[in-house]
């Protein structure tokens, strides 16, 4: 029997606010233990919550972003369980009343190639609500140490429709909620971090039948590739236990990245189970029309409107704008190159294939910052104007990474300013034509590339800094060929 897979994700999402969701408490990353808490956080009596209205607005944004309904009004409820990381024994979240419903999410799948654009399709929303994060536990083989720094910080948990039906929709999903997040402000979602995390649900039924299949939940998924194979692992799972006559239990699974598997956790608590009832302490929240149109009007252009802009605009391959759109920060870098030398494809390769390379693991900012726009621009016109090749380009720009010196001062240095002497390069083409009849005479019959072998030489015997597209030029005149 075939079987289909229905997903459904519920992604977590800190949102960039100086102070905590119901506190004036400071959040940032990387701190001691315990060193960013208040009376409020630890749940002292007598303490009240106070609402951070950035957090909301960034959730109002969040929701403008992917077409949801903007709730006019909305309220808090209690989500009560006890566990160690909660300091009050419940967290306050949204239940029957998000702020945001419906909307959906644009995905790219990849393409049939590396340099092929890929399929865009919606997944559907079922809604995106406010509440306030956990502490950390870190659990050791005797005792567990918590550290409540990340209790209390804003988060928004963005749920999915089980609207995805392979592990590679589900990665470019989270892809996509990334990306668009990052370019808004709303979070730097970084997953090392905590600042994104996922579970997700996954089911199977046999292919036609309308009804879902009883759901698992994955935890644990610490990474975009690990929410990938942990779904890719849960499917074959849950079709193995199927098609021997076995039944699926709605549990909880933890995956475990190094094993490759997932293993149970716990059985699946329902909504009955965390007893939600509406905060006493918190007015509801009103968002008025006034406030969205605001919001939308402070929005930046998203990523796949730039992505086909770059492409329409500018005349560059998918080769080219799969790589820049991604990361506003380099998109804006190439944006910035161009108004000091208008030559997007040329800036655009470099980018892509040596700015990255040299980067390697190096943060995209701190890149970016060892070449600037102004050089960068410098070293794509000189190219471009052919007073060095574009092999000598890369050279320059691998020295201009490394030493922070200037492309003019680096190509004087090394000397590589190409010959345009016609004159001189025409008489060592045609000693190049008398010295080679084979390849001259493969290329009179027919087979293109024997020119290479003959422009080879030419290059060659000027120490390479004959111009590649004249010596192509002059050859062609020589021999009386078509250009």
């Amino acid at each position: 029997m075939k079987y289909e897979a229905i997903i459904g994700l519920e992604v977590h999402v800190q949102v960039k606010t100086k102070s905590k969701m119901f506190s004036a408490c400071e959040y940032r990353y990387g701190k001691s233990p315990n060193t960013l808490t208040d009376p409020t956080v630890l749940a002292l009596p007598g303490t009240l919550p106070t609402i951070n209205a950035e957090a909301i607005r960034q959730a109002v944004k969040a929701g403008i972003i992917f077409g949801c309904k903007i709730s006019t009004t909305s309220k808090w409820d209690r989500k009560n369980y006890f566990y160690p990381d909660c300091p009050k024994n419940y967290q306050i979240s949204q239940n029957d009343n998000p702020l945001c419903r419906g909307g959906s999410v644009e995905i790219e799948l990849e393409g049939p190639a590396r340099n092929v654009m890929g399929e865009h399709k919606n997944i559907k929303l079922n809604r995106i609500h406010l509440e306030e994060d956990v502490g950390k536990l870190t659990h050791f083989e005797n005792e567990s140490l918590i550290d409540y720094n990340r209790a209390g910080v804003p988060l928004i948990e963005i749920v999915s429709e089980p609207d995805i039906h392979s592990p590679e929709e589900a990665f470019a999903y989270l892809n996509s909620l990334r990306i668009h997040l990052v370019y808004a402000g709303i979070s730097d979602c970084d997953m090392e971090k905590g600042q994104m995390r996922c579970d997700a649900n996954v089911s199977v039924r046999p292919v036609g039948q309308r009804e879902l299949g009883t759901k698992v939940e994955l935890k644990n998924l610490n990474s975009i590739s690990g929410v990938k194979h942990g779904i890719e692992y849960e499917i074959r799972r849950q079709r193995d236990v199927l098609g021997s006559g076995g039944v699926i239990h709605q549990e909880t699974r933890r995956w475990n990245a190094e094993a490759c598997v997932t293993a149970l956790m716990r059985t699946k608590e329902t909504a009955h189970d965390y007893r939600y009832f509406t905060d006493p302490d918190l007015m509801p929240v009103k968002i008025s029309e006034k406030t969205q149109i605001k919001i939308r009007s402070e929005l930046p252009e998203m990523p796949f409107a730039k992505q086909e802009r770059f492409r329409l605009f500018y005349n560059l391959p998918y080769a080219l704008t799969s790589v820049l759109y991604p990361e506003k920060f380099l998109s804006d870098y190439f944006e910035e190159t161009l108004k000091f030398h208008n030559s997007p494809r040329t800036i655009a390769n470099f980018i892509v294939n040596e700015l990255l390379h040299m980067a390697g693991t190096t943060p995209l900012e701190v890149a970016c910052e060892k070449v600037s726009p102004q050089q960068l621009a410098k070293l794509a016109k000189l190219v471009d104007s052919t007073t060095i090749s574009k092999q000598s380009g890369k050279e320059i720009f691998s020295e201009m990474y490394t030493t922070g010196e200037a492309p003019e001062v680096l190509v004087d240095k090394r000397g590589l300013r190409q010959n345009v002497n016609t004159d001189e390069i025409k008489g060592i083409c045609k000693n190049v034509i008398c010295d080679n009849p084979r390849a001259v005479n493969e290329l009179l019959a027919g087979k293109g590339q024997a020119i290479n072998v003959l422009k080879g030489k030419v290059i060659k015997a000027t120490h390479g800094k004959a111009n590649p597209q004249l010596v192509d030029r002059m050859m062609r005149e020589l021999l009386n060929l078509r250009p």
